[in-house]
């Protein structure tokens, strides 16, 4: 017999043809002959064209540690997901597959205690359950925009409570540090077991899990980060996106997929509901859904309590005092208030390290890192400086190396400086940091959660992992620096991350009074986008984006496909980004309308010690994008230095 095969490589989009005696069906994984190794693969279908030259073809004999892991169904899900991402079938298949061991360990679950304690619902999450639970039969899209302590959780609750006696339930969130307290709430309440799924569970764990999910013999609920969507979950009998909007799940890396929309797909597939939520959906999202009668508002915070008062401080002033760099002396009176009142403070900076980037007060010169386009960040702790692409890192230099001088200034800052200055003006005040320098581990960032809300700590100094999500008490009062390099961003996305990110940050403060406020330090404290989120305006900014966005072509009116060109030589990168822009340009006639712009160097050119050059296309015909990078793959041959990324939907376009 004859077999189409997903082969764990790119070459020919992973698709090859082999003969075996063995009898393969389809999903079934085996180890394939590839040049003068074997490779892992994915068997597809049986081959019967009378084409084949089968003096060339080579024979599968032997059988992939792992085979029967992938269930029927999911391989028709990656089969799409690797036609939309335009990724080779075998590399994803392999790519999302735990790794094979002997001796797995079964992997820890939690059980729900279902302590029967029922919810008095609220005017907005009475409303919008009404309208959620007849809408859970078979598959809908449903959006709940609730603001920052609304209860959409509650809301959740209800709907796992509905269909978990149905199937196996997928909760996805953005990032690992959310997951321990929605495990507490939903075991507080769910007499079920509860698997979590993220890079702290192991291979062996893992592999356990996809045992247990793809026989379908039990119903479990399932909390886990973006690359659980791609868990073989037989009987699954709902899915929940929650903060749909944020941008972790997007990977970078490997198959640029974007976890929220594949989910979709995986719940039509399975023909499941799908909720998504978020208290700032993105832009594309609230288009999609904001005419329908799935789009679910929820208004006010679920305990009665008022959003934020939000206060913006102008730091245009000169004057303000040096020793307390880069806060304000307002806002320092503002969180010594706060303190004295034995109130909690967040601090936020959407930056790590001590300084962003050291220069000599003589001659001008930047630490540059030797691999990467990039200036070295500073890390005092550590004193050292090194790059946040790469893995390089120098010791912190006496003077400078161009000039000897000794007079090294510390430009910018991060979490780590807002710290050693808040110690020195709080000598006396608990404090810790809350990034990804400090928490490295889930069982520290349970104990630095744990001890901030047993009020071990007064002060919380953190970067975008506090944005959302988190419950604290006693907080009613949040301090944001650091917006205005994220709002000049030149990125057609930059007010509505901005828009995003301060409102999710904001929404920490006053959850359980009326005396909440968010203080923001920025130059320009006139920005319309400002204006936005002091009102707690729902719809406005939406509506005011997406008519900027429809003057200038940009999603959601328009799809968007990067392709990103990599080589470790520039001049080779360079010259064929011109030749894949020329072949666009004489193949564009057949496609309506598509915009070719570029091909230009990426934002950081050169990672790692390689350089990357980006070509960008769009169109309002999704379509035809696809056709085009079809067109590509199937016609041009590159260097062999380059390595190619296509990017469909885009988050960044730098």
């Amino acid at each position: 017999m004859y077999y189409k095969a997903a082969v764990n490589t790119p070459f020919n989009r992973s698709i090859l043809t082999y003969e075996s005696e063995l009898e393969l069906k389809k999903g079934d994984l085996v180890y394939a002959p590839l040049g003068k190794r074997k490779e892992k693969a994915c068997i597809l279908e049986v081959d019967a064209s009378e084409e084949l030259d089968k003096s060339k073809i080579k024979k599968i004999t032997e059988k992939y540690e792992l085979d029967g892991f992938l269930i029927p169904e999911e391989l028709s899900y990656l089969q799409w997901v690797s036609k939309y991402y335009h990724y080779p079938l075998g590399q994803l298949i392999f790519d999302i597959l735990p790794k094979p061991l002997k001796r797995p360990r079964n992997v820890e679950f939690l059980e729900g205690t279902e302590s029967g304690r029922e919810f008095i619902l609220t005017s907005d999450q009475q409303t919008v359950w009404e309208s959620v639970e007849p809408k859970l039969n078979g598959f809908d899209k449903l959006l709940i925009h609730g603001v920052t302590g609304s209860g959409k959780s509650i809301v959740y609750l209800k709907a796992i409570q509905e269909k978990i006696n149905e199937g196996s339930v997928l909760y996805l969130l953005p990032e690992i540090n959310l997951t321990p307290q929605f495990i507490n709430f939903f075991k507080e309440h769910l007499k079920i077991k509860i698997f979590t799924y993220n890079s702290t569970v192991s291979n062996s764990e893992k592999l356990s899990l996809w045992n247990i999910l793809k026989e379908g013999h039990e119903n479990v609920l399932i909390i886990g980060v973006r690359s659980s969507v791609f868990l073989p979950i037989k009987n699954l009998s709902l899915v929940i996106v929650d903060e749909e909007h944020d941008s972790s799940f997007k990977q970078d890396d490997r198959c640029p997929y974007n976890a929220r929309d594949i989910a979709i797909k995986k719940a039509h597939q399975y023909d499941v509901p799908i909720i998504l939520g978020s208290a700032t959906p993105s832009i594309e999202t609230f288009y999609k859904y904001k005419s329908t009668d799935n789009y679910l508002p929820m208004r006010n915070r679920a305990n009665k309590s008022e959003l934020p008062n939000i206060k913006l401080i102008s730091t245009r002033d000169d004057s303000n005092n040096n020793e307390i760099w880069p806060f304000i002396d307002e806002t320092i009176k503002l969180i010594r208030e706060r303190i004295l009142k034995n109130e909690q403070v967040l601090i936020f900076v959407n930056r790590l390290g001590f300084a962003s980037f050291v220069q000599c007060k003589s001659c001008g010169n930047e630490y540059h890192c030797p691999n990467c386009s990039t200036v070295l960040k500073y890390y005092k702790k550590r004193n050292s400086l090194q790059c946040q692409f790469c893995d390089y890192s120098e010791v912190f230099p006496e003077e400078c190396d161009k000039c000897g001088n000794m007079k090294l200034l510390q430009m910018g800052y991060g979490t780590e400086k807002l710290e050693e200055v808040l110690r020195k003006i709080f000598p006396e005040v608990t404090m810790t940091r809350f990034d990804r320098d400090n928490v490295k581990t889930m069982t520290k960032l349970e104990e630095i959660l744990n001890d901030f809300h047993a009020k071990k700590y007064q002060l919380l100094i953190g970067t975008q992992m506090l944005s959302k999500g988190h419950n604290f008490e006693s907080v009613n009062c949040v301090v944001i620096l650091g917006v205005d390099n994220q709002l000049n961003f030149p990125d057609f996305r930059s007010s509505e991350r901005v828009y995003q990110l301060v409102t999710q940050v904001s929404g920490r403060s006053g959850r359980y009074s009326n005396e909440g406020e968010v203080i923001i330090q920025t130059m320009n404290p006139e920005n319309e986008l400002f204006e936005h989120i002091k009102n707690h305006s729902f719809d406005e900014f939406y509506e005011k984006e997406l008519e900027l966005r429809d003057i200038c072509n940009f999603p959601p009116f328009t799809n968007l496909v990067i392709i990103h060109l990599t080589s470790k030589f520039q001049n080779i990168v360079t010259s064929e980004s011109i030749k894949l822009k020329q072949f666009c340009e004489s193949v564009a006639k057949h496609f309506s309308e598509v915009d070719i712009q570029g091909p230009r160097p990426a934002i950081i050119e050169k990672r790692a010690n390689k350089f990357t050059w980006s070509l960008l296309l769009r169109s309002k015909n999704i379509n035809d994008l696809h056709n085009l990078v079809s067109s590509i793959q199937d016609n041009l041959n590159w260097h062999y230095s380059i390595s190619i990324k296509v990017d469909i939907d885009p988050q960044n376009i730098l």
